[in-house]
């Protein structure tokens, strides 16, 4: 097979990561900071080493605190609902994901005010229009860094230093860029990182974490055990407890640790120069097949692996099918959990589009056969 659904979650993995979950769960697998025995302290310094991984990765100066959750889903939900309170109003963009979307249309119905901005499937999120959509009550601005249908790039740079200079808070969906592109927390202006370990930072699912600004204070979506102040009845205050109540996923936490050592040791500006050659050739090749419209940013730098096309009088599903059945090639059609993104770029009626997703271990070989498949489906 050749896996081009990296976007949904990368496949395969660094070789350390199916090494380190064996280990654990055969030879540390204890219950991480609930115990003094070996196998629990075991478990517990791998998590805190994954952690500090992170930590340095997204230029996090507090380990901390990154706090770990199930995924990027959990994590925004954290920061979303722990945050916001009626009267408050947050900015989004229009082409989030529906694990933005759907939670601030609940938070609606709670109080919550929220205004979409109209984002270009090419440049991203103009700043201007953030600092037009502010009001006396905004409390957050909330952005994807990456489209997750079309690889177009948001400005989050820029974004975080309006955010900074008005006071507005700046929560990041980094489900689409964590580990393709460079993120430092600090220089970005960023105050909340949602990232899944999934997906560019090469871990298991089950895995993920949300970096939370120190002199924030957000409510847990959960309380329970935490292994600390037990005589307490009191969630704990003191991070990253206070949102990790529970027994942690030791092996899928430690796996996402060594996903990010590799990216690390790699280097994740080759990763990125990588996916980008990826793309690149597959944008100016499937230009030329007939019948085929091509979506989001042209080739080159400014845009992420994620390529997205749609052929005339075809469902997208149809040919995904197609391409996993004929040619053995995985990709993903359809809506991508993103109406919005689709409603932006007019796919939304005509039932999304199909999603290319080159990774670090894909090739050009695997790119030359996914566009001689799609040229085969289009003369047909």
């Amino acid at each position: 097979m050749i896996y081009l659904d990296n976007a949904a979650t990368s496949w395969p993995k660094p070789e350390a990561v199916y090494l380190i979950s064996d280990k654990v769960l055969r030879e540390e697998s204890g219950n991480p900071g609930r115990s003094g025995h070996t196998l629990s302290l075991a478990a517990g310094r791998r998590i805190e080493e994954t952690r500090l991984f992170a930590a340095r990765f997204f230029g996090i100066q507090k380990p901390e605190r990154m706090c770990f959750t199930l995924n990027a889903t959990d994590a925004l939900n954290l920061a979303l609902k722990g945050l916001l309170r009626s009267g408050d109003h947050v900015i989004a963009g229009s082409m989030e994901h529906n694990s933005v979307a759907r939670p601030l249309e609940t938070l609606k119905e709670r109080g919550v005010e929220y205004t979409k901005i109209p984002a270009s499937p090419v440049y991203g999120t103009d700043p201007a229009d953030v600092k037009a959509a502010l009001r006396a009550n905004t409390k957050l601005a909330v952005f994807s860094h990456v489209s997750n249908v079309c690889g177009t790039v948001n400005p989050i740079a820029e974004i975080g230093a309006l955010c900074r200079e008005h006071g507005i808070l700046l929560l990041v969906d980094a489900a689409q860029s964590a580990g393709a592109f460079p993120i430092n927390v600090e220089k970005m202006n960023v105050d909340l990182l949602a990232f899944p370990g999934h997906k560019g930072l090469l871990g298991p699912q089950g895995t993920g974490g949300l970096y939370i600004r120190e002199g924030l204070v957000l409510a847990p979506l959960r309380e329970g055990g935490t292994g600390s102040r037990s005589e307490e009845l009191i969630q704990p205050a003191s991070l990253p407890e206070r949102y990790e109540s529970g027994t942690q996923n030791t092996a899928g936490i430690a796996a996402l640790g060594e996903g990010i050592r590799f990216l690390i040791e790699e280097g994740p500006e080759k990763i990125r120069d990588h996916e980008a050659i990826l793309a690149s050739r597959l944008i100016e090749d499937v230009r030329a097949i007939p019948g085929l419209t091509f979506y989001g940013p042209p080739a080159g730098a400014g845009r992420s692996g994620v390529v997205s096309v749609t052929l005339s009088g075809l469902d997208p599903v149809e040919v995904a099918l197609i391409l996993d059945n004929s040619f053995g090639i995985a990709v993903r059609a359809g809506l991508h959990c993103a109406p919005d993104a689709h409603r932006t770029l007019g796919t939304l009626e005509r039932g999304g589009t199909i999603r290319i997703s080159a990774g670090c271990f894909n090739t050009i070989e695997d790119i030359d056969r996914c566009i001689k498949a799609l040229s085969a489906i289009a003369k047909e």
